[in-house]
């Protein structure tokens, strides 16, 4: 029961890394977040939002959430390469809510769906379709769950990386183009 509780609290814990990157954006662009009502669905939720900004400003605050979660996998799966065969609740909850969440995040975006709160869409406001954001979203959670299976791969690491890095170069790229 105790690892149970450790594995939610790990992936609580995740999710409000994920929360946290959008506020720290909002604050940077003074954005002025507030928590709203949401459905997905017949499933009630809520989500952080914040006034009216720029496209651009829009894609860094959106994306901020799944910088955290690459960033947190990244970190787990290069300091603790053997996760699967040890005994980490916590660290397995934290790692499954942000491989989860992206693989859930792209999803929704492949079908252009869910509420229009969702963080993929956000992103699309710069003029990027949002299937392709929700593949930039899925790949690098794919490569992450098959490092977590195989930590042996030699080339999975290297690959999701390059993916996670170029995540953050397309946001650099946009949001220069977007300013001109």
């Amino acid at each position: 029961m105790l690892d149970v509780v450790e594995f939610l609290t790990g992936g609580g814990a995740a999710f409000v890394t994920h929360e946290g990157g959008h506020l720290l954006f909002d604050a940077i662009f003074d954005a002025k977040p507030f928590v709203e009502s949401v459905r997905f669905g017949p499933f009630p939720f809520f989500a952080v939002s914040h006034q009216r900004v720029s496209p651009r400003e829009e894609f860094v605050i959106s994306s901020a959430g799944f910088w955290t979660q690459e960033a947190t996998a990244e970190w787990l799966l290069t300091r603790r390469p053997d996760l699967r065969h040890e005994h980490a609740p916590f660290a397995k909850g934290a790692l499954a809510f942000d491989v989860l969440t992206s693989l859930g995040y792209g999803a929704v975006a492949m079908f252009e769906a869910g509420p229009a709160e969702r963080d993929t869409r956000g992103m699309s406001l710069v003029g990027i379709d949002e299937r392709a954001i929700g593949a930039v979203v899925i790949a690098p959670a794919l490569l992450d769950a098959y490092r977590y299976v195989r930590p042996e791969s030699r080339w999975a690491p290297w690959a999701s990386r390059a993916l996670k890095l170029g995540s953050v170069l397309l946001v650099l790229t946009r949001t220069s183009s977007a300013r001109r």
